[in-house]
């Protein structure tokens, strides 16, 4: 290590930390607007439903079918 060594922290590394020093709950409301929107209970009965309904594509889908 260099004798006069200085630790790099880019541009916007430093942006988020005071960011996260100015607004000390930002995690906890990122967290709580993820669980609203993404993180739900899945219906595995449904799915299955749709799994099972979905119809094969063909290996290229501009090629007409013959008659």
């Amino acid at each position: 290590m260099p004798l006069f060594w200085k630790p790099y922290k880019s541009e916007v590394t430093q942006f988020i930390d005071e960011l996260k020093a100015k607004r000390p709950t930002l995690e906890a409301e990122q967290r709580a607007g993820r669980a609203l929107l993404w993180d739900r209970a899945q219906d595995r009965e449904a799915q299955s439903e749709y799994d099972a309904a979905r119809v094969r594509q063909q290996a290229y889908v501009y090629q007409t079918q013959p008659k």
